[in-house]
C-alpha cells in the first residue's frame, strides 16, 4: 500500500517510526511464528458427520505394525547406567510409518489424506520424563533406503530430526511452547514448535508439541555450517549434560579437567553436532581445544580484558538473556541439565533455551522455588557475572524485556489466546490423562498439585505474576555478584 506523504516533518516521522521498527526487530532476533496467531481457530467448523476425531490442530498418525516402541527404562547394569528396551533385533530406534495431516483450510480426521507420509525411526526420549506414563519421542525420518530425510513439517523448516514433547508434569500444557516462543522472540535461536494431536496405533495419544531439535539447518535454526573440504573449521552444537555413549562426541574440556563441572553427578559436555557420522577425531579435537581456549579466557585474570576477555568469544545479549529467562521461570535444571550452546564459524558462543517442563512453581523440590536468584552458580554464569558491566548488561535487558515480551500483561494475554486456540483438544487430551490430577501428584506438599486444568493454568499465572515483581524489586542485587569487593581474587 502507498501513502502519499504530506510534508517534510510527516516524512521525518515515518522515518523514526521506520528505524524504531527496525531496531526493535533486529533486537527480537528473528521472525518468529506462533501457532495460536496464525493458523486455523477452533471455532472454524467442519462438515463432517462426528463419527471420528475431528481437530483444527495438525493431526500425527503413527503405525508401529504392532512392536513396541524401545526406550522404555528397564532397570540398571552393573556400572549403575540405565538400561533401556531395544527393539526385537536390539536395535535402539524402531522403523514406523509417519503420516501428518496439515492443511489450515481444513479440520483433520484420522481416514483423511495425509499431507505427508514418510517412514520414520522413533524411540522414547528424555531422562526422568521417560518414567512418565505420557511418553516423549525422538522421530528421525527417513527414505526407503534407511537414509535421512528432511521433510517440513507444520510450517517449519525441513529436516530430518524432531522430537515429540507430550505434557505430562505440566498439566497447563503450555509451558514449552510458551517460553520457547518467548525466548524466539527475545533470542537470535529457540526451536520453533507446533501444537498437535497424535494416534499411535489407532490409539488417541493426547495434545503433543512438535518441536525442532536443536541442530543444524537453514533459517531459523542454528545456522551451523557444514565442515569445508574435511576441514576441522566447522561450527558445532555442544550440550552440557550426562555426557554420549560415543566417546568421539565427550570432550575433556578445561572446566571438566579443572573440576568446575561436576563429576560426581556424572556431568559431561558431549558434542551434539556433527553428527557422530560426520565427526573426525581431528574435529572433536579442535572443538575441545575451541572451548578450552574460551573456558581459559573466562576463568582467567583477564576475563574481563578488552583484548583477552571472555567477550571476544562469546555474544553477551545471547547469554543475558539465558540468565533473565531461566531466572524469570525459575528454571534450574538450565545450566546444569540440557544446556546448549553452539558457535557457527568464525562467529561467537550462543546459549539456546530447552525443557521449560519442570519452570514455573513446576520444580519438584519446593526448596528450589524459594525467591532469589540461581543461575549465577552455573557453570559460565558464575564467572560472567564476576563482572559488573555483564550483570549491569542483565538488569538493563530485564528492564527492557519487561516493557515487552515479559510484561505481565503481554503473558497473560498470550496464556489466555493459547488456551482459547488449543480449544477442545484439551478436553481431549484429559479424557485421556486426566487420572493424572489424582494419580501423579510428584509436588511437595501436595497442596502445590494442581486439581484441574484451570488449577494448573492459574498456577502457571500466579508464578508468572508473583516472579515478575520480585524480580522488579530485586533485579538490582545482581550487581553483588559482580562487586569488587568480592572477587578480589579474580579482579586485577
Amino acid at each position: 500500500m502507498k501513502y502519499k506523504l504530506m510534508g517534510g516533518a510527516m516524512a521525518v516521522l515515518i522515518l523514526v517510526c521506520a528505524l524504531a521498527a527496525s531496531a526493535l526487530e533486529a533486537e527480537a532476533g528473528r521472525s518468529r511464528v506462533h501457532q495460536h496467531l496464525s493458523s486455523r481457530q477452533p471455532d472454524a467448523g467442519c462438515g463432517c458427520d462426528g463419527t471420528e476425531l475431528c481437530t483444527h490442530l495438525p493431526l500425527v498418525i503413527i503405525e508401529t505394525g504392532g512392536e513396541e516402541i524401545p526406550g522404555e527404562p528397564m532397570g540398571y547394569d552393573a556400572d549403575g547406567q540405565t538400561i533401556y528396551s531395544t527393539t526385537a533385533g536390539g536395535e535402539s530406534m524402531l522403523s514406523v510409518r509417519i503420516a501428518i495431516l496439515d492443511d489450515e483450510t481444513r479440520n483433520h480426521h484420522p481416514s483423511d489424506t495425509p499431507d505427508l507420509e514418510s517412514s520414520a525411526l522413533i524411540r522414547i526420549r528424555g531422562r526422568s520424563s521417560r518414567y512418565f506414563d505420557k511418553h516423549n519421542y525422538l522421530l528421525r525420518f527417513t527414505d526407503s533406503d534407511g537414509t535421512y530425510a528432511d521433510h517440513e513439517v507444520m510450517g517449519m523448516d525441513a529436516h530430518y530430526e524432531w522430537t515429540l514433547h507430550g505434557p505430562y508434569l505440566d498439566k497447563s500444557l503450555i509451558r514449552n511452547y510458551l517460553w520457547y516462543n518467548i525466548a524466539g522472540e527475545m533470542m537470535e535461536y529457540s526451536p520453533n514448535v507446533r501444537f498437535c494431536e497424535v494416534i499411535l496405533n489407532g490409539a488417541y495419544q493426547g495434545l503433543y508439541l512438535m518441536t525442532e531439535t536443536i541442530t543444524n539447518g537453514e533459517d531459523s535454526r542454528v545456522d551451523i555450517s557444514e565442515p569445508i573440504d574435511n576441514s576441522t573449521s566447522t561450527g558445532y552444537v555442544l550440550r552440557l549434560d550426562q555426557g554420549s555413549k560415543t566417546d568421539l562426541k565427550n570432550i575433556n574440556n578445561f572446566t571438566y579437567y579443572a573440576y568446575r563441572i561436576s563429576r560426581r553427578n556424572q556431568l559431561n559436555i558431549n558434542i551434539e553436532y556433527p553428527r557422530s557420522g560426520a565427526l573426525t577425531q581431528e574435529m572433536a579435537d579442535a572443538i575441545e581445544q575451541d572451548l578450552s581456549n574460551f573456558e581459559k579466557a573466562l576463568y582467567s585474570f583477564d576475563h574481563d580484558a578488552q583484548f583477552y576477555g571472555y567477550q571476544n568469544w562469546v555474544d553477551v545479549e545471547s547469554f543475558a538473556d539465558y540468565f533473565i529467562l531461566n531466572e524469570f521461570t525459575q528454571n534450574y535444571d538450565a545450566g546444569y541439565l540440557s544446556t546448549f550452546l553452539y558457535k557457527d564459524i568464525g562467529g561467537k558462543y550462543h546459549m539456546v533455551v530447552w525443557d521449560f517442563n519442570n519452570s514455573c512453581g513446576n520444580y519438584m523440590d519446593l526448596s528450589e522455588q524459594e525467591p532469589g536468584f540461581q543461575m549465577q552458580d552455573t557453570l559460565w554464569q558464575w564467572m560472567l557475572t564476576k563482572d559488573e558491566d555483564y550483570c549491569q548488561r542483565i538488569i538493563d535487558r530485564y528492564r527492557m524485556w519487561r516493557e515487552s515480551f515479559l510484561s505481565e500483561e503481554y503473558l497473560m494475554n498470550y496464556i489466555d489466546e493459547t488456551i482459547a486456540y488449543l480449544g477442545p483438544a484439551v478436553e481431549r487430551n484429559f479424557a485421556v490423562w486426566g487420572y493424572s490430577f489424582e494419580g501423579y501428584r510428584p509436588l511437595e506438599p501436595d497442596s502445590r498439585n494442581p486439581d484441574s486444568f484451570e488449577g494448573a493454568v492459574e498456577q502457571l499465572k500466579t508464578f508468572i505474576q508473583n516472579r515478575g515483581d520480585w524480580m522488579d524489586e530485586f533485579i538490582d542485587t545482581v550487581l553483588q555478584y559482580g562487586h569488587p569487593s568480592v572477587n578480589k581474587r579474580y579482579n586485577h
